[in-house]
């Protein structure tokens, strides 16, 4: 078992990699606690065991499920069921799961412990860790959410196994994004270590901005476009392959405003192809649609605003010119 520790003084909280790594939830269940709502899928292919009494509730596939509609299914069961604020949720699933439920645990009764148990890459390099929770609304993705950190997290590697191919592709996707946040050639290291090399850049940068102030934003690189595709195409593509586009439009929009130069655009389309991820535009796909959705970004406070590379590294931009994302979407399109 690898651990990394997510360091929030008091709220700190560990994340476990491993093999087996879920037999260890009783471990991580608070002690006040006397049950346990577990939200997970019809698609999940294993179950979990908190140590205590429990009930499972299921909720849909995809990202149509994550939804206030949802929120409200899921904490008016619990109500039903006699959830109490000294209880616990185990979300275990994949970010649709942690991410609704997470959601779920911050609001009702204003807060209840939440262990994530994340069976996908996707989850467990990214979305499990950090405490950022949400759900969608038709006009984008992740408008509605808050931050609430769980209480620990279990990363078991056994669940990997099960993924279709395609799942697992998504979650290379945020790989590839912490290639460019200081984790270098990740593809070199075995999957556990390549795991918790993630982890441990993310819950550095959590550790250093919880509530996104400042750079944790860099966390969001190759998210704008990303979630306009998503959002645009109506969640055809999968996550990582929407933050693989997002990366190389980032890194050619970076070059269009002369931040970068062609070799470093070049390693950005290098990376990304090497993870088995696209590169282009969906064909059909409306840049218009997608300039529109730009201005609805959480990040967007000040205009259009993206996180780009630079001689300093990676920074948050805004006010960005519409000529150049023009011509970032016609290289995108070559």
């Amino acid at each position: 078992m690898i651990t990394v520790t997510v360091a929030l003084g008091s709220r700190s909280y560990d994340v476990i990699v491993g093999e087996g790594a879920r037999e260890r939830l009783a471990d991580l269940v608070p002690p006040s606690a006397a049950r346990a709502a577990i939200v997970t899928q019809e698609t999940v292919p294993f179950t979990v065991d908190p140590g205590i009494d429990y009930e499972t509730f299921r909720i849909g596939d995809g990202e149509q499920a994550k939804s206030l509609a949802t929120v409200e299914t899921l904490c008016r069961a619990w109500a039903r069921w006699g959830l109490t604020r000294a209880d616990v949720v185990v979300a275990a699933g994949g970010g649709v799961v942690t991410d609704t439920a997470g959601f779920a645990a911050a609001v009702y009764h204003r807060g209840v412990a939440v262990v994530h148990v994340p069976t996908t890459l996707l989850g467990m390099v990214d979305a499990a860790i950090g405490g950022k929770t949400g759900v969608n609304l038709p006009e984008g993705k992740n408008l509605v959410g808050a931050f609430w950190q769980p209480a620990g997290v279990l990363c078991d590697l056994d669940s990997l196994g099960t993924l279709p191919s395609r799942e697992l592709r998504s979650g290379m996707g945020e790989i590839a994004k912490y290639h460019f946040l200081g984790g270098g050639d990740l593809s070199a290291l075995p999957l556990a270590e390549r795991i918790a090399a993630c982890i441990r850049i993310k819950a550095d940068i959590v550790a250093s901005d919880e509530r996104e102030s400042g750079r944790r934003a860099l966390l969001n690189y190759g998210h704008t476009l990303a979630h306009a595709l998503e959002t645009a195409g109506r969640y055809d593509l999968r996550h990582g392959e929407a933050v693989g586009i997002g990366l190389v439009f980032a890194a050619e929009l970076a070059h269009a405003l002369g931040r970068i130069d062609r070799d470093r655009v070049d390693e950005h389309r290098q990376v990304v192809a090497a993870h088995d991820l696209p590169t282009s535009l969906p064909a059909g796909i409306d840049t218009e649609e997608l300039a529109a959705l730009f201005t609805r970004d959480k990040k967007a406070v000040a205009g259009v605003t993206f996180v780009l590379d630079g001689p300093n590294g990676l920074e948050t931009v805004t006010g960005v010119d519409r000529a150049a994302i023009d011509q970032a979407f016609a290289r995108l399109r070559s």
